[in-house]
């Protein structure tokens, strides 16, 4: 028993040792290779499509409802009290004689086979009600699936960005260290001052918390991306892609007329409305007559045992009519009811529409000033550089100040976080243009 112990042992630290031996393969994610992991791994996106099993269940147990349903059931009598019959005595001044019957079988079993002839349309109202359910369901998870193709270039985007934010706080640490060291030489030698010294001493040492602060928010990226996608936040990743501009004149009332057509919003909530509409036709057929065959077949004995003579049995089929004659007014209330929800749910129908609208114009109005932004900082930052190298030119001949060169670096490291953040406006506005839309990400 201590030897198979000893053994168990061993194959457990050699597995834990070959498990941590060996680290993660790194994984190169691309746009695309993100949004089939999100849509593939999402926890959230993945229960949505649970609902869509859920929907198919519910319309194989409408089905269920048009096929005959067989029951089985046996009986054992523990206790009873029998019945007892007085009988006059045929011999003059005797009581009378009372005699113990059991009219019961201690064991009996039947089966009930139960056949819907007739329903005034209840099964098959169920049964379209389950199936726009289905197809609601369906919508549902086109719905979700937008969604999280946004979410996903959101977060890949997102991390690009933050990466230009890291290289633009590393190359202004980089020039203000350069120039810090050119100062330090000219003041050597007695071309600069002291406070030049201490001024662009000082620049450099501002740079470092905000380059400190930028790596930080990259990580921060990483791991949010990681946790859309679903990977475990230990999976080492590399990032391959750049935000680029793709020049794209949208035409409003096109894209209006798209998204009216494609939202998955739009379609629920038409299999919605026409699931009230069955319901209507469901809660008007409760008060309607119901035609069914039921039968029965019961065998019984006082003893069990299979001994001949020991059973009897029969049978009877019956055609069953029911026929609702009065239920409180219920039907009434639920009729109501289902009428109140169509109209609601047509209300919420011209609602959806308008914010579907509302929210195609902002994508188009939002791209368009991307796109103009976008146009501007791109050429601000050749404006910035060459300010820049004019600003260190001039402090080279003693006609600029440190002042000058930390306002040039400043005003160059602005521009290109302005222009990284009208890129990632612009591309984040054409995914958002695709969401309103009702854009699959691979059209």
């Amino acid at each position: 028993m201590k030897k198979t112990k000893v053994i168990l042992l061993l194959i457990l630290l050699i597995v834990c040792a070959v498990k941590f031996s060996f680290p993660q393969e790194e994984l190169t994610l691309t746009l695309e290779k993100s949004i089939h992991l999100a849509l593939s791994q999402n926890p959230y996106h993945l229960a949505v499509g649970e609902r869509v099993e859920t929907a198919r269940a519910r319309v194989r147990e409408a089905v269920a409802g048009f096929l005959p349903s067989l029951n089985a059931q046996g009986l054992h009598t523990l206790d009873e009290k029998l019945f007892f019959l007085e009988f006059p005595s045929f011999i003059p001044g005797q009581p009378p004689q009372r005699v113990s019957m059991d009219f019961t079988r201690d064991y009996q079993f039947s089966l009930s086979l139960s056949l819907p002839l007739f329903t005034s349309g209840r099964l098959t109202s169920s049964f379209r009600q389950a199936k726009y359910g289905l197809l609601s369901a369906e919508e549902d998870v086109k719905q979700s699936e937008h969604l999280t193709v946004f979410n996903a270039k959101k977060g890949f985007y997102g991390y690009l960005i933050t990466k230009d934010f890291v290289n633009v706080a590393e190359e202004a640490v980089e020039i203000a260290e350069k120039h810090f060291n050119n100062v330090k030489s000219l003041y050597k030698v007695g071309m600069a001052s002291k406070f030049d010294l201490l001024r662009s001493e000082v620049q450099v040492t501002n740079l470092k918390p905000q380059l400190i602060k930028a790596r930080n928010n990259l990580i921060i990226a990483e791991l949010s991306l990681k946790t859309l996608l679903g990977l475990d936040l230990s999976q080492p990743i590399e990032i391959k892609g750049e935000m680029t501009y793709t020049p794209f004149e949208p035409d409003l009332d096109e894209s209006i007329s798209r998204a009216l057509v494609n939202r998955p919003e739009v379609s629920q909530l038409r299999y919605q409305k026409q699931m009230a509409g069955e319901m209507l036709k469901l809660t008007r057929a409760s008060g309607l007559p119901n035609l069914a065959i039921l039968s029965t077949y019961n065998f019984w004995a006082d003893r069990f045992n299979f001994k001949k003579d020991t059973w009897q049995d029969y049978y009877s089929i019956n055609l069953v009519v029911t026929v609702p004659l009065f239920a409180g007014f219920s039907t009434h209330a639920r009729v109501a009811q289902s009428r109140a929800m169509i109209r609601e749910i047509e209300l919420s129908r011209k609602g959806i529409e308008g914010l579907i609208k509302f929210e195609v114009r902002q994508a188009v109005l939002k791209l368009t000033e991307a796109k103009e932004s976008l146009l501007s900082q791109e050429k601000n930052v050749d404006q910035a550089q060459e300010s820049l190298r004019i600003a260190e030119l001039n402090f080279a001949e003693g006609m600029a100040t440190t002042l000058d060169v930390s306002s040039a670096q400043a005003a160059l490291s602005q521009a290109k976080t302005y222009y990284s953040q009208a890129l990632y406006d612009y591309v984040l506005s054409l995914a958002q243009l695709d969401k309103a839309m009702g854009v699959g990400w691979n059209d």
